[in-house]
């Protein structure tokens, strides 16, 4: 049998919304990163100093700076 993704919403995304500045909790020198994009638990994010990158956020949970 296959497993089934839970339908229902990260809590993690629905605080995400496009051009939110945020930091990688594991990756800090990537710099802060400005979302491009949020589509489910995937978080699109372009970080000073790495480029875009497609974040899971089940995976990890991206910190919202103020």
């Amino acid at each position: 049998m296959q497993d089934i993704p839970d339908p229902s919403p990260c809590p993690a995304t629905s605080a995400l919304e496009p051009g939110q500045w945020v930091r990688h909790p594991h990756q800090p020198d990537w710099g802060i990163g400005q979302v491009q994009s949020v589509v489910g638990d995937r978080v699109t994010v372009n970080f000073e100093d790495v480029g875009k990158i497609l974040v899971n956020v089940r995976v990890v949970p991206l910190q919202p700076l103020d």
